[in-house]
């Protein structure tokens, strides 16, 4: 390596390799599987912050459950278009899934208005009705998740393979991860006011990257 404007050089292909090392070397031992320890590295790695180490909480089955759905061409429904443009659509794609995303139609925003309900809301009761394995991934909107796992709890809806719950904020954000957890549903949770959009696509791209046999370590 070389020095370059003060910087060590480091060559473009390293990069993501030599943070993951340094990411690596900071967490140390942690009781997780190997499996949602490459979830923790990537959300690290996306964000640069290593609370995500504690906060992040795995039902028993939760990544093993992400995996196999995604393999098996899982669509993966997002609350935001953020969430979606995160995700890897191309291993996505070839493993036979799809990102849908229904807060931006028109009859979700003009339902969620005679309502007085938000659109976020809404969007989830659309998604109930898809059919096949389908993996949420709720990185913004704390009224997203709280009406899924209602949804879920009053059985409105097929459980679903996953549910990642990480919106961001400090209105009803807490409390709304809190009814996920309750639920029977196998799901990944960021305990707390912290998440956000980039955290969920980094979740659903970790569990892809092991589903297509590509870690990304």
């Amino acid at each position: 390596m070389s020095e370059l404007d003060g910087l060590t050089y480091v060559r473009p292909a390293d990069i993501e390799a030599r943070s993951f090392q340094i990411i690596s070397d900071e967490l140390g031992s942690l009781a997780l599987s190997p499996e949602e320890l490459l979830v923790v590295k990537r959300v690290v790695h996306t964000t640069a912050d290593f609370d995500y180490a504690q906060t992040l909480h795995f039902t028993p089955h939760a990544v093993e459950r992400g995996i196999a759905a995604l393999a098996s061409g899982a669509t993966v429904v997002t609350d935001t278009t953020m969430v979606a443009a995160g995700i890897n659509k191309r291993v996505l794609g070839s493993l036979g899934g799809e990102v849908r995303t229904f807060i931006g139609d028109a009859d979700v925003a003009e339902e969620a208005r005679l309502r007085g309900v938000t659109r976020s809301a809404v969007a989830m009761e659309r998604a109930a009705r898809l059919e096949g394995p389908v993996v949420f991934a709720i990185g913004n909107a704390p009224t997203a998740l709280a009406r899924l796992a209602r949804l879920i709890s009053e059985g409105a809806m097929a459980n679903p393979a996953l549910v990642i719950g990480v919106p961001v904020g400090f209105v009803n954000v807490v409390e709304s991860k809190e009814l996920m957890m309750a639920t029977p549903v196998e799901s990944i949770v960021a305990a707390g006011r912290k998440g956000g959009s980039n955290v969920a696509a980094a979740i659903v791209n970790a569990l892809l990257y092991q589903a297509s046999g590509n870690r990304r370590e």
